[in-house]
């Protein structure tokens, strides 16, 4: 089944694999496949390996979410575990259950 509905691509900037990153990406995770399945892409960039790619998403902090696609980017930081505040964040709306 064809859907137009665009693919949604994030980016989760951590540093390390800390106990906040790691919920961080597993709240992330669990968000997308509820209300995003198989429709994202979660790229995840260790900034302890790769400090550089801090500035082109302008990060000050982490854990951060960058919603590159759909348009607008948005950012949210923290470790995710307000469900809400990220939907939100990311302008999705929750799946009627």
């Amino acid at each position: 089944m064809e859907t137009n509905e665009e693919n949604w691509e994030l980016r989760l900037y951590i540093a390390g694999n800390t106990p906040k990153s790691k919920m961080a990406l597993s709240n992330l995770k669990k968000y997308c496949e509820e209300h995003l399945k198989g429709k994202y892409a979660i790229e995840v960039i260790d900034l302890l390996v790769k400090p550089q790619l801090a500035e082109g998403d302008q990060i000050f902090a982490v854990p951060t979410l960058v919603k590159k696609v759909p348009e607008p980017i948005r950012k949210i930081i923290g470790d995710l575990s307000n469900e809400e505040k990220v939907l939100v964040g990311l302008n999705i709306r929750p799946a009627i259950k």
